[in-house]
């Protein structure tokens, strides 16, 4: 026989119910008693009042969220891995948006739950693995809060519009749209290969205009000159 949750941990569930399925103006102390067999005071007793009960909720809810992200294992494309971790952020907004509506929909300035922060660090780690690759137009915390603004803003727009002209295609348009303003060559291989080309033929003409101040022997400057060449044809 499985133990019954402790009142507190009941609660909580309770709670986390009602807020799926009514939204947030649905969830009551009263209605939150009466489905977890337990009176007001054990609920004020481990919350405080209805906003530290959905305080504990919002936490609950971020470890739901973290707790995808913490099992994607990164790849040898860390711009492949942001953009999952777009999609799996609106993901769980359209699938959890009572939820959602309670992390990101609720101005809190002052304080900020520590997953929120893991969260964030998530995000960093990605966007600094494409700034190592050479491939950011931004500095890294520029694009941070770019793409956690844009995402959040996304995300929230399919939970109060779903029904909206081609909301579908939303979250892909805006994430590529986004992208392609702070990543280099960002969905196009052959712009890329054009910007290394332009890249190469930029120091290809530096380094044939500078005799001095370059520490290469003779022959490595005609080595550095030919692959230069070929990566600017």
């Amino acid at each position: 026989m499985s133990k019954e949750p402790a009142p507190r941990q009941r609660i909580l569930d309770v709670t986390i119910e009602l807020l799926e399925s009514k939204g947030v103006e649905g969830v009551s102390v009263r209605d939150v008693c009466e489905r977890a067999g337990v009176k007001a005071p054990t609920v004020y007793h481990h919350f405080g009042d209805k906003d530290g009960l959905l305080e504990a909720v919002v936490t609950a809810g971020f470890e739901r969220y973290l707790e995808e992200k913490r099992k994607r294992a990164p790849s040898g494309d860390p711009v492949a891995d942001l953009c999952r971790g777009w999609d799996g952020h609106v993901e769980f907004g359209v699938t959890h948006p009572a939820f959602y509506a309670l992390m990101y929909g609720t101005p809190r300035p002052a304080k900020r739950h520590p997953a929120a922060l893991e969260g964030e660090e998530i995000l960093t780690e990605l966007v600094r693995r494409i700034a190592e690759a050479g491939r950011l137009l931004l500095p890294t915390p520029e694009v941070v809060h770019i793409v956690h603004s844009a995402t959040v803003g996304t995300t929230l727009t399919l939970i109060t519009e779903p029904e909206a002209p081609g909301a579908e295609h939303l979250s892909q348009r805006v994430r590529d749209a986004v992208f392609a303003s702070v990543i280099s060559g960002y969905g196009h291989p052959a712009e890329r290969r054009d910007g290394l080309a332009r890249q190469a033929l930029t120091l290809l003409v530096t380094l044939s205009a500078q005799s001095e101040g370059v520490p290469l022997t003779g022959g490595e400057r005609a080595l550095l000159a030919e692959l230069l060449g070929k990566l600017a044809v």
